[in-house]
């Protein structure tokens, strides 16, 4: 029989510190995969990071990876990589729709979890969110559905940031 679910207040969530890093979605904690520290997942991450952050200052956003984004007053998302828009002031946590969020995917991601943190992201007004599959190929999400992505290399909508596959993918080492 399943443990009845444990509610958090998002005042406690907010001023208490997880290892690793947990996302808040009505007032329950959520864990993130524990596969996100392997290296595959690590590289991928590493390499959108340095990718973007060569871009940052001329495309005019902030390259964030793992940081909290409310995506409403009860859901506190952990996206791999967020860009933000380097014109808005900076905050600890996300509260103004960020450029982009990127999510690369481990082994345990399930389709349904994904689904529903784009659709959060989505109702956000967050208007580029991308799914990256280390093992496979790349997908963005948008309105309501995940589907491949069309475009190897784009420019980001909101700035003038560019993202491009090919050039991500020899970046990881």
């Amino acid at each position: 029989m399943a443990a009845a679910p444990v509610f958090v207040p998002v005042e406690e969530y907010l001023r208490t510190s997880y290892s690793p890093d947990a996302e808040y979605i009505d007032g329950q904690l959520v864990e993130r995969e524990s596969t996100m520290g392997e290296n595959e997942h690590s590289a991928w991450q590493k390499a959108l990071v340095v990718w973007f952050e060569m871009q940052a200052a001329k495309a005019g956003i902030r390259v964030r990876p793992e940081l909290r984004v409310q995506v409403d007053a009860y859901a506190f998302l952990i996206p791999d990589v967020t860009l933000l828009d380097r014109s808005r002031p900076a905050e600890p946590i996300a509260t103004h729709p960020p450029i982009a969020v990127i999510e690369v995917l481990s082994p345990g991601d399930s389709l349904k979890r994904l689904m529903k943190k784009g659709e959060r992201y989505e109702k956000m007004g967050i208007r580029t969110i991308l799914v990256l599959d280390p093992d496979g190929p790349a997908y963005r999400f948008r309105e309501g559905k995940l589907e491949p992505l069309a475009e190897r290399a784009f420019t980001l909508e909101g700035s003038e940031a560019r993202f491009d596959l090919d050039e991500i993918a020899k970046l990881v080492d």
